[in-house]
């Protein structure tokens, strides 16, 4: 997939988890973490890593048109949830999918989901140009 080029492209990659964990000892379990440690390092000393957290289990998913329904998240039904973000500053979308392939949790079962930031709302940008087109 190869995206129009923006100045200064950034993707995020949203981390998915799925219990990787429940089945690893503990000397398991501190390899892959230290792996993952080293990974991100290493993605920071090349200045590809602009930003990265890990996130809470829990939450809360706001929905319906005034924001009045609130329900506990992730939901029960999902084998998987977010676990946390990586903001990379890269050059292509190819060079972003390609350092998630190399993140060391995916061998645990976990999964990886690379996404553009675009540099507006594309909703909001496509409205605007109909509008524009209209006058």
């Amino acid at each position: 997939m190869s995206l129009n080029p923006i100045p200064n492209p950034e993707y995020m990659v949203l981390f998915r988890t799925n219990g990787w964990e429940d089945n690893l000892s503990p000397e398991e379990m501190q390899k892959i973490m230290g792996q993952t440690i080293a990974w991100f390092e290493r993605l920071h000393e090349q200045g590809k890593m602009k930003a990265a957290q890990p996130l809470f289990p829990e939450g809360k998913t706001i929905s319906g048109k005034s924001g009045r329904h609130v329900a506990d998240g992730p939901f029960a039904e999902s084998k998987e949830s977010i676990a946390g973000y990586l903001m990379l500053t890269v050059d292509t979308f190819e060079e972003a999918v390609s350092i998630a392939q190399q993140w060391p949790m995916l061998e645990c079962g976990c999964t990886a989901e690379v996404r553009p930031v675009a540099p507006e709302c594309p909703s909001f940008k496509r409205i605007q140009e109909e509008k524009m087109a209209a006058a």
